[in-house]
């Protein structure tokens, strides 16, 4: 039996990691049917010179939650070098551009799986309690752990409704080439 849609118990998490982490893979379901099935083509795919490709959206959802995972599980900020390596999929723009480029999409599934296995590792270490532990966060405002990863998959889920509307324009772009 299927508990995609039921926000309950996961095996092997605490009861409120388990909440956090229903949503979290009741958000990764629903993009990998988004995405399931596009050809490199699709994946870079560009409205405009400016413009994020779906593999950009894709490698931006790991590298946030990459971020996220020093943020939140090392309390600290990224080095020099983890922001070197993240920095294409978070800032996106030129390099993203270039970075994301001509990789099939199990490229992208790959490091989206590998990046959310570690984090529910992690996750089923830490106590329920760690989710509400709060540090200083944007605008100089309080901020817990729990908010940090609900904005992980809020990111995704924004992503998502973008990766929709690249690949409504991709389809009429092709319509309109055959005619």
């Amino acid at each position: 039996m299927s508990t995609l849609f039921l926000i309950d118990k996961k095996d092997g998490f605490t009861p409120t990691f388990s909440q956090l982490v229903s949503m979290m893979d009741y958000t990764r379901n629903t993009t990998l049917k988004v995405v399931e099935g596009l050809t490199v083509e699709e994946l870079d795919f560009l409205i405009h010179d400016e413009a994020n490709s779906i593999g950009m959206l894709l490698g931006h959802m790991a590298a946030v939650e990459r971020i996220y995972q020093i943020i939140t599980f090392e309390k600290r900020d990224p080095t020099e070098e983890e922001e070197e390596e993240l920095r294409a999929g978070i800032a996106l723009g030129e390099q993203g551009r270039t970075a994301f480029k001509g990789f099939p999409l199990e490229y992208y599934l790959e490091d989206l799986a590998a990046t959310r296995n570690d984090t529910y590792k992690k996750f089923q270490t830490l106590t329920d309690d760690w989710l509400f532990e709060q540090t200083n966060w944007w605008w100089n405002q309080p901020g817990n752990n729990y908010f940090k990863w609900f904005h992980v998959f809020e990111d995704e889920l924004n992503h998502r409704g973008q990766i929709r509307m690249i690949k409504k324009i991709y389809s009429k772009d092709k319509e309109r080439q055959v005619k």
